[in-house]
């Protein structure tokens, strides 16, 4: 399968701040994970599966490891960084049993910044395991609408569209959106057999930058 996007540049990605590497084992990741409230959830409600929570921002990484203290989960693991240095350089290919991005900034004055926009999506998709999952949630439907066509166009990936709840609870975002009112809904898009990335020899960096 021949991508329609510019190749994401990996190996220039240079390493997290205190970056420490991981084992190559089943996982699943949350890409900004907030103040961990659908972490602390997911990985109650999941005990077999381990759950990698990022989140780039200090006060809420700090609200999230407060919360980790008080509800204790051997199979949580918060992580302040950077979401795309980090998948860089500790994600093995085919590693991932799950991807959550919930709720993510719209960038309405960015739009290459969106996620399934980005050439990094495609980095994404070889981290994922055959079978696996990526869930993307939205209170904007312009968001939803274009994810759908680049999942389409671009990305040639089968997807479930869903409208989410009235009583779903998984962030604080959505519970403030719900209870506006706010019609909330996510893709599911899952990784079919023999789905080819430019990635999928692409070993994690783990803390080593090579620049060509």
């Amino acid at each position: 399968m021949i991508m329609q996007i510019r190749q994401f540049q990996a190996q220039r990605m240079q390493a997290p701040r205190d970056f420490t590497p991981i084992e190559n084992t089943p996982i699943c990741v949350e890409i900004g994970a907030g103040k961990g409230k659908h972490a602390l959830l997911f990985s109650g409600q999941n005990p077999q599966h381990t759950l990698y929570a990022i989140e780039r921002t200090r006060e809420k990484f700090l609200a999230m490891q407060k919360q980790h203290g008080l509800e204790p989960r051997d199979n949580l693991v918060p992580v302040h960084a950077d979401a795309l240095p980090w998948v860089v350089h500790a994600l093995y290919p085919a590693q991932v049993e799950h991807f959550f991005i919930l709720y993510p900034n719209p960038e309405p004055h960015n739009p290459a910044q969106r996620w399934l926009n980005m050439p990094f999506f495609e980095f994404l998709l070889s981290r994922l395991k055959t079978g696996g999952t990526i869930t993307l949630a939205s209170n904007i439907p312009e968001y939803i609408e274009e994810a759908e066509q680049q999942l389409l166009n671009v990305w040639k990936l089968p997807y479930q569209k869903e409208k989410i709840a009235q009583t779903s609870a998984r962030t604080h975002f959505e519970i403030k959106y719900l209870e506006r009112g706010e019609l909330c809904q996510q893709l599911i898009m899952t990784k079919p057999e023999g789905y080819k990335t430019r990635f999928d020899e692409f070993a994690p960096l783990q803390g080593q930058t090579h620049v060509e």
